[in-house]
């Protein structure tokens, strides 16, 4: 394998929601390279409503719990919207030692440009870019100054494009365009969340989803829910480095090898579109 292929998995940026102090440990033991908090609450359980989908209920006290045992990870934050309130968030966040603020559910360029002047250069400032009036947007709002990083937030882009399953969305020319555009301003991309290797309980295969990430230069992503269901060292830091040397061998994959991933991730996409309707017809 090429060093550079190599690199790909070994740079690769994971991040852990969380403000349970025994998974943080863990999960900065098995070189997780992020962990934090997650207090977006703001409209995001009407805009989720129906589907099984994250929103943590996360507070400033779990943020501090986290620091405290997290010894190599960068501390994260996702705030809420911007609002009234987000000067507050960002100061606080940034006393607590975050390193790292994420600024979901943004609509305009405005609204992002206020996140990073808030921020003034003393954290990275990550845009969630979710929501389909921001897509539109994508050449004016990464023109801004200051960002970062972007990461592409799956599950509501799925629900704003009212499509099933956020796999559909993955392989879709959509994501392709968002990439090029990061890609174009040298800009660091994330994208969604990873399960385990060879995990069986999902329904579509994780490593179908491995190979999106070299394809489309993303350099990172969350560490899914369906990965913590131990969180055990070894077994949780084993599945960190299976999950990275996974990486690594699609980063040496053929431009032919990754295509014919995704154009395979569509069609599992596409079989379960279909399923649902068929047992939404049923029901």
């Amino acid at each position: 394998m090429e060093p550079s292929a190599r690199r790909f998995g070994e740079d690769f940026c994971l991040t852990v929601l969380t403000d349970d102090p025994a998974l943080a440990a863990v999960a900065d033991a098995a070189g997780v390279n992020r962990i934090g908090i997650d207090i977006e609450t703001l409209g995001k359980a009407e805009r989720q409503a129906g589907w099984n989908t994250r929103i943590e209920r996360h507070d400033w006290d779990g943020l501090a719990a986290v620091a405290r045992v997290v010894r190599r990870a960068e501390l994260f934050v996702r705030v809420n919207p911007i609002h009234p309130g987000t000067p507050a968030e960002i100061e606080t966040a940034l006393e607590l030692g975050a390193r790292v603020l994420m600024l979901p559910a943004f609509r305009t360029a405005d609204e992002a440009a206020v996140f990073v002047r808030t921020i003034r250069g003393r954290a990275r400032a990550v845009l969630l870019l979710e929501m389909a009036p921001a897509v539109v947007r994508i050449r004016e709002i990464l023109a801004i100054p200051g960002i970062d990083e972007v990461m592409l937030g799956l599950n509501d882009l799925r629900l704003q494009m009212g499509v099933v399953n956020h796999f559909e969305v993955l392989a879709s020319p959509l994501i392709d365009m968002l990439a090029a555009e990061v890609r174009r301003c040298r800009l660091p991309l994330a994208i969604g969340g990873v399960g385990r290797v060879g995990d069986q309980r999902m329904p579509i295969s994780t490593d179908l989803v491995y190979a999106q990430y070299p394809r489309l230069g993303a350099t990172g992503a969350w560490v899914a829910r369906s990965f913590m269901r131990s969180v055990v060292s070894p077994d949780f830091a084993d599945a960190i480095r299976a999950l990275r040397s996974r990486l690594s061998e699609w980063a040496a994959a053929s431009p032919q090898e990754l295509e014919s991933a995704r154009a395979e991730l569509a069609r599992a996409a596409a079989r379960w579109r279909e399923g649902s309707f068929q047992r939404t017809a049923i029901a």
